[in-house]
């Protein structure tokens, strides 16, 4: 019995990252909403989106990620047109502004390649999420561990890879220079001696321009 449930389970929900699934059994997203993820890989947070009717949108720089991810919508008969999963940079999306309810980009954002590159993410991110809409974050962070830095912003994590890392006070402070509001604290997950993974969720005011 335990067996089949597990597997009706991964069915439904794919291998969603743990913290997307919280933000859905918290109400944050529905099915009524327009989803955007940025860096969808292969599509693994969209699987239970696709199943419950979302209009979902999604970019990744991988051709081979996104011609799966239309795959993936055809086989669950969503309907959705297949020009809605698009191969791009997150840095110049082909979205308009105030475009989707919620932006989920997960274990991206610390492949910048330096600060410049990590505002120009997220300052796209910020443009096409509407007012009101949710913007949820999952990013390598320093928040627990102390890493070799390397250069400004990058720094070597536990498998020798170079990811541009946040702490604590820059989050803040971005969350304070975009006028937004954190829907939860800070959350983050330590993976020993390897890595940080900090879980960053805004609300974008009502009434805020992009």
């Amino acid at each position: 019995m335990s067996e089949s449930v597990s597997i009706s389970l991964r069915e439904q929900f794919g291998q969603i990252d743990i913290y997307v699934f919280d933000q859905l059994l918290r109400g944050n997203i529905t099915s009524e909403m327009r989803v955007l993820e940025a860096g969808c890989g292969y599509g693994r947070n969209l699987v239970y989106l696709l199943r419950e009717g979302c209009e979902v949108f999604a970019i990744d720089a991988d051709p081979a990620g996104i011609e799966h991810v239309r795959r993936l919508s055809a086989s669950l008969n969503t309907g959705l047109p297949a020009q809605n999963f698009q191969a791009g940079t997150i840095e110049q999306m082909p979205f308009p502004d105030d475009f989707a309810d919620v932006v989920i980009c997960s274990a991206v954002l610390h492949f910048a390649r330096d600060d410049e590159h990590f505002r120009a993410m997220l300052s796209e991110l910020w443009r096409v999420l509407r007012p009101g809409g949710m913007l949820f974050c999952r990013l390598g962070s320093r928040i627990g561990m102390d890493f070799e830095r390397v250069r400004d912003g990058i720094f070597v994590v536990g498998d020798g890879s170079e990811w541009f890392l946040v702490d604590e006070e820059m989050l803040l402070d971005l969350t304070d220079e975009m006028d937004a509001v954190l829907v939860d604290p800070l959350k983050t997950t330590i993976v020993q001696d390897y890595r940080c993974m900090t879980t960053w969720v805004l609300r974008k005011r009502r009434g805020a321009g992009s």
